[in-house]
């Protein structure tokens, strides 16, 4: 192996062979590496007697490489030990000057490399691709007003704040590494659509379904709060930013707080006892589909960005998310509020409670309008507040789209 120091920009032809070839080991010298800054170069000028022969070093290195053997090498690197002579012209040109040469380096397999680094953009984009139709049939479970009004607005927003980070990230490293900004720019634009599309579009509409309607609303009120809930995501989207930056050696305790987008609708639920505002399988598919990228990352041990991985992290991660599932899976099936004692509950309006006995027998239901069998106490019909009856699968059907009198127009309590 031989390595001159010529000028800049002249390679022969086995360089650049060699250069371009990433599966071969080369030490490439050059007399730039000697380059100082001008302070450095003034001082050696005055008090280095081989200044100018620094400026004019060519050598000559002939060495053996030799491929160390090794139990862990996962076929994106490996390691040689390199033992030759190094020849350069000595500085009164009477002969050379020889010095042993010993090395040990590692080589990095770039095709390995590169197809590891498609993979995990591969999986990131199958992802995304899952979540959107989970994001699809929880709209479609909540498309109502009362639907959608039952869902936390929080919990969506803090997903949506992830996806924005992940975005971002996956359009840096493509930027970063122009060889692979194809596929990085491929996985950062279907993160750009969960987020930005299918998020932001739900998000608005459980704002629209939480907020009270007033009549004699104009556009310019609607707009303005529509600004203030949009400044508000970008700005805690942009402080997140800075918060990270700031606190990048805490990042395990951050992704922690970030992967606790479940909570807000848990809290939700008790504080609203909600029914069954989200259906199982966006509990399942979106909790399995967010641990896939953090797990790769600090659970893989040949994961393409060399991060070492921390099993008690993941395992943590993974118990910490799957508790806050599993507690909205059981609040879907036994009710929101299941896990807190009966003692300490308020006192819930029954909906089939008795009624007095001067109460007409002959009425109707207006939502169907086929009369309604006062004379014997069933589970067949449920009085409002407002002492209006229905059949109770008519007002049930009516509570999931809008929780209010279909007669007087009141509100109504949680069933």
């Amino acid at each position: 192996m031989v390595a001159n120091s010529g000028k800049e920009g002249e390679m022969s032809q086995e360089e650049d062979y060699i250069l371009s070839n990433p599966y071969h080991l080369l030490g490439v010298f050059s007399s730039q590496v000697f380059q100082e800054s001008p302070r450095d170069k003034i001082w050696r000028r005055k008090n280095s007697p081989i200044y100018e022969m620094e400026k004019h070093c060519n050598i000559e290195i002939a060495a053996q490489i030799s491929r160390i053997s090794s139990a862990q090498n996962d076929g994106d690197h490996d390691r040689y030990h390199i033992e030759g002579l190094m020849e350069s012209p000595a500085v009164d040109d009477d002969g050379y000057c020889f010095s042993p040469l010993m090395l040990n380096a590692t080589s990095v397999n770039i095709e390995v490399y590169y197809n590891k680094a498609v993979n995990y953009t591969l999986m990131v984009t199958f992802v995304s691709f899952l979540q959107v139709l989970l994001l699809i049939r929880q709209m479609e479970h909540s498309n109502t007003q009362s639907g959608a009004a039952k869902v936390s607005i929080l919990m969506i927003g803090q997903q949506a704040i992830m996806d924005a980070y992940l975005c971002l990230l996956h359009l840096t490293a493509g930027i970063l590494v122009e060889s692979l900004f194809n596929a990085f720019a491929t996985a950062a634009f279907f993160k750009f659509v969960v987020f930005s599309i299918f998020e932001m579009r739900y998000l608005l509409a459980i704002w629209k379904a939480s907020r009270p309607m007033n009549n004699g609303e104009g556009w310019e009120t609607m707009r303005r709060e529509l600004s203030v809930l949009y400044s508000r995501f970008y700005g805690i989207l942009l402080g997140g930013i800075l918060v990270m930056y700031e606190f990048h050696n805490f990042l395990r305790p951050i992704l922690l707080l970030l992967y606790s987008f479940w909570i807000p609708q848990i809290i939700t639920n008790v504080i609203r006892d909600s029914r069954k505002p989200l259906h199982p399988y966006y509990i399942l598919g979106m909790t399995a589909t967010r641990l896939a990228i953090p797990l790769y990352i600090f659970g893989c041990p040949h994961n393409f960005m060399r991060i070492e991985p921390d099993q008690s992290w993941c395992i943590c991660l993974g118990v910490f998310i799957g508790l806050q599932a599993s507690i909205l899976l059981l609040q879907h099936y036994l009710g929101s509020r299941w896990f807190i004692p009966r003692q300490i509950l308020p006192e819930k309006y029954s909906y089939y409670r008795r009624f007095g006995p001067d109460t007409n027998h002959a009425t109707d239901c207006v939502i169907c309008m086929t009369s309604i069998d006062l004379t014997r106490c069933s589970s067949d019909c449920m009085v409002t507040p407002c002492d209006h009856f229905f059949h109770s699968g008519c007002l049930q059907r009516w509570m999931d789209i809008k929780m209010e009198c279909p007669t007087c127009r009141r509100s109504l309590p949680p069933a």
